[in-house]
């Protein structure tokens, strides 16, 4: 566990406050972490799940399937 000493103005305060209250979180060290959650999780790049690294790595290196109808692409996908 990391501990840091932070400066904060009496609003920034008051919200740190108002999450704990809101959240029934026993201390602001909480609060801060579920603050920094919500905004990884909005704001930060996901990360990608590894199927998806797959299918994108053989787009790039061009292997792709060829269909020559829909019925054969959903006989593939099904």
């Amino acid at each position: 566990m990391v501990q840091s000493i932070i400066d904060l103005s009496e609003s920034e305060d008051r919200v740190i406050n108002i999450v704990k209250a809101k959240f029934g979180l026993k201390n602001k060290s909480q609060a801060i972490a579920l603050m920094a959650k919500t905004y990884q999780d909005s704001f930060l790049e996901p990360e990608l799940k590894p199927e998806y690294l797959n299918k994108l790595e053989n787009i790039r290196k061009g292997k792709y399937l060829r269909f020559n109808s829909v019925e054969e692409l959903r006989k593939a996908t099904s």
